[in-house]
């Protein structure tokens, strides 16, 4: 599925530089403001569905639905930085407030404080930087939910990871080969 034009405008910035996390926020704010975008991702009841979208500057980004009760797991984005919002729908973010080694660990004890968690409704967003860990769910028992995202550079991988309190496991490390 291609962009929409207003989707594929918005991705035809002039500029030759890298996109900032503000860019990324902008790009994901003009896209979920795309009506017709938003109303074209397939939906399914069972699990999320998504597509890729041209992003600023060579940037990566994806429109994804989220079906009631789903979420990503604890995972973050390695070496990009990125922004996503809330289309529709409403989508909670729980993430940690600390600055993880990025390589050469298996299981790290988290210390206490280190959990925030947001509301994003429709219309609210965020950006995060490098190596940021998050979650994010559609905790509607009823209700689709519909994200725009956008990272920079391109996703080099994904570190996904498992919680049982506050110890945090490294459990895989996802290549983009893998969800392409």
């Amino acid at each position: 599925m291609s962009a929409s034009p207003a989707a594929a405008a918005a991705s035809a910035s002039p500029s030759a530089a890298m996109p900032t996390q503000a860019d990324l926020l902008d790009f994901v704010r003009r896209t979920a403001t795309d009506a017709e975008l938003i109303a074209s991702l397939p939906l399914d009841p069972e699990g999320r569905t998504w597509v890729r979208l041209d992003g600023p500057a060579g940037s990566e980004a994806w429109l994804i639905s989220w079906p009631p009760g789903t979420g990503t797991g604890w995972h973050d984005h390695a070496d990009s930085v990125g922004a996503f919002i809330t289309a529709a729908g409403e989508l909670k973010e729980n993430s940690l407030a600390a600055r993880l080694p990025t390589d050469g660990w298996q299981t790290l004890e988290l210390t206490e404080g280190v959990d925030r968690e947001r509301r994003l409704p429709a219309g609210r967003g965020r950006t995060f930087g490098h190596h940021h860990v998050h979650e994010v769910l559609n905790e509607s028992p009823d209700r689709h939910a519909i994200s725009v995202h956008a990272y920079y550079p391109p996703l080099p991988r994904i570190r996904r990871y498992s919680r049982s309190g506050q110890i945090l496991r490294l459990e895989q490390v996802e290549r983009p080969e893998d969800w392409q």
